[in-house]
């Protein structure tokens, strides 16, 4: 899985409130190997979004971007528009988290899955039909032939899912950009629609980088997971090692509210108090008001990053796991803030 096909460095965006210019992405670096999956994680306003949106160049406008996001060696921070309508689409692709907008509700499939294969690639139109009943039975629509004469509300989400990734396929992308790919789908279709990534990312060989909320749902395809909470990364790693055994207080609340991740006859247990907003952003550890275990030095300094072995990083000057010893952990990874093996990958 290396070298690595996009590498992020330091990005930050600034956005204009009410109340002046706020980070809402600080300082964000991870890496997304050739072949792999990973997952962004974190509740809404944590910054996964918009992290997407910056390597793609469809940020907001007045937005700010510094950092790197380098793909293939290229920084794509500055690129002129033209270079990256160029690169959309064609070498890193989309899928929105609602199908129902993501494609077009007049236009027939066809049309939907054939424009920018011909602006991208120069197919005719024979071609390019050719090349829409390969992916939609890449994606397995039945009757796939059939199906591009019809429109989207002639399908269910699920379906719809489905062609919204094959319309995202149709250039070959290197990077397969998945934003909530699952949201408002139940579980059964949920898991066809992971199932379907992971062998396509195999068939295909691209990667992917997963924007979720839903660790139960990374847990199922990502090889390595980076949390997010107030713009900035507060952990990551590999997936087991991640969901086995978290060191940062906020991924132990991701899991502790996530079904089947408590041990049995134990409730759920949510965060306690909501996501801070761009002009609410706390000092220090942006977690601090939320967290359980917080200190005095959590609401004024920053923690800085660092590495905790096996390649995984930790942004917590408390370290819950450090300080409650080997007994609790050991606890810890035979209960509550485990997934349930059904749930691991």
């Amino acid at each position: 899985m290396s070298p690595d096909l996009l590498a992020i460095e330091e990005l930050t965006v600034r956005l204009r409130t009410r109340r002046g210019i706020r980070r809402a992405v600080d300082g964000v670096s991870f890496a997304v190997g050739s072949g792999e999956i990973v997952g962004l994680a974190g509740e809404s306003g944590s910054g996964k979004t918009l992290t997407a949106l910056a390597l793609l160049g469809l940020l907001p406008g007045g937005a700010r971007v510094s950092g790197r996001v380098m793909f293939e060696g290229r920084d794509l921070v500055g690129l002129d528009r033209r270079r990256l309508r160029e690169l959309r689409g064609r070498e890193i692709a989309l899928v929105s988290q609602d199908p129902m907008t993501a494609l077009h509700p007049l236009l027939r499939i066809d049309v939907q899955l054939t424009e920018h294969v011909r602006a991208h690639l120069g197919l005719s139109k024979a071609e390019a039909e050719a090349r829409a009943v390969e992916l939609l039975a890449a994606v397995r629509i039945p009757g796939p032939a059939a199906a591009l004469g019809a429109y989207p509300h002639q399908f269910s989400g699920g379906m719809r899912q489905r062609i919204a990734i094959a319309v995202a396929l149709a250039c070959a992308p290197k990077l397969l950009v998945a934003d909530e790919p699952t949201t408002a789908l139940d579980v059964t279709v949920q898991a066809g629609i992971l199932r379907l990534l992971d062998n396509l990312r195999h068939e295909h060989g691209f990667s992917v980088l997963i924007i979720t909320h839903d660790l139960g749902v990374l847990s199922a395809v990502a090889d390595r997971l980076v949390v997010l909470y107030g713009g900035r990364v507060v952990e990551s790693g590999t997936t087991g090692e991640v969901l086995a055994s978290p060191r940062h207080p906020y991924t132990r609340g991701l899991m502790r509210a996530l079904p089947g991740a408590v041990g049995a006859g134990q409730a759920m247990t949510p965060i306690a108090g909501s996501p801070p907003t761009l002009d609410s952003m706390p000092g220090g550890c942006h977690f601090h008001p939320r967290c359980d275990w917080a200190v005095e030095s959590c609401f004024t300094v920053v923690p800085a990053r660092r590495e905790i072995g096996g390649g995984r990083t930790l942004a917590c000057d408390v370290d819950p796991l450090r300080r409650e010893g080997p007994e609790t952990a050991a606890a810890d990874r035979d209960g509550e803030p485990g997934l349930e093996p059904e749930l691991q990958r």
